[in-house]
């Protein structure tokens, strides 16, 4: 009777959660009568533990990294666990902070929003891909903090809630195709077809509210001689009204990874979040893995 209390406490300790994605729970009767009752975590509740262990040193995350298999994309880290350890063991004084913001859940990816002090502080995009239940793989862009843009949104804010997740296939259609159409191929005049006119958030540092907003920016780096490029995309993720693309270009005229996440609303692109991160060049890459490597 005890044990069975226990268990119904448990299940709506973990039905109060705020995850979309909630542990599972599985029960076993023992040898000996007992009832063994075990919580699974879903895949991005281990990506969480695994951000926050880089603030917590909590070894338990450890667990959920493939120890053997286990491949490193940021181009400043060296390859396998052993790289993700030596990153940590360079913690300055008073170690690193990591504070998610969002995350998100798209078959065997996770990604990740979250700021960070790391090195000073930071936003960043974290990418994880899972194998049997263990992290093989990583990707990330990161950025410095700055203020706030001249619609005075910062980079993190914004609504977090995940709606629609019966839409997560047509929201990753659209977005690829104004990522495609309009910021790969240059076919400006469509750019409406994606978007609500100014009822458009943007929380990139140099850029306001709305298309208007956008233009105003790219009328300002065009007499800076400022040109941003995007050439390939190379990954879309989703859950729900949240898409994020990886995509290749230049700004400036130097090699550029943008991350861009957008959140879709009624058939149009709402809210726009971006990291944008320039190329290490190969001659300084601890790891050989490429900044865009995705399984096929």
């Amino acid at each position: 009777m005890k044990q069975t209390l226990l268990v119904l406490a448990l299940v709506l300790i973990l039905g109060s959660c705020k995850t979309e994605k909630k542990e599972s729970i599985t029960e076993k009767i023992n040898h000996d009568g007992t009832m063994e009752t075990k919580v699974k975590l879903s895949n991005k509740q281990k990506t969480l533990a695994v951000l926050k262990s880089i603030e917590t040193g909590d070894q338990t995350a450890i667990a959920y990294i493939n120890p053997t298999n286990y491949i490193q994309h940021n181009l400043g880290v060296e390859d396998g666990l052993a790289g993700f350890g030596a990153l940590l063991e360079h913690a300055p004084e008073g170690g690193f902070k990591v504070n998610n913001i969002r995350a998100f859940e798209d078959g065997d990816y996770v990604f990740a929003q979250t700021q960070y002090d790391f090195f000073g502080p930071k936003i960043g995009f974290d990418i994880f891909r899972f194998e049997n239940g263990l992290i093989v793989e990583h990707w990330d862009n990161l950025t410095v903090t700055t203020t706030e843009n001249p619609s005075g949104h910062t980079q993190i804010d914004g609504t977090t809630t995940v709606t629609d997740l019966n839409k997560t296939d047509a929201n990753k259609a659209l977005v690829s195709k104004f990522l495609i159409n309009v910021l790969i191929n240059g076919k400006m005049s469509e750019i409406t077809n994606y978007f609500n006119a100014d009822q458009y958030i943007q929380h990139n540092s140099n850029i306001g509210d709305g298309l208007s907003g956008f233009g105003k920016a790219v009328e300002a780096m065009a007499k800076q001689g400022i040109t941003m490029e995007f050439t390939t995309l190379h990954k879309v993720l989703g859950e729900g009204n949240f898409v994020l693309t990886i995509t290749e270009g230049t700004f400036a005229g130097e090699p550029t990874s943008y991350y861009d996440l957008f959140r879709v609303e009624n058939d149009k692109i709402a809210e726009h979040w971006d990291v944008m991160e320039t190329i290490t060049p190969e001659e300084d890459r601890k790891n050989a893995n490429g900044k865009f490597n995705f399984p096929k």
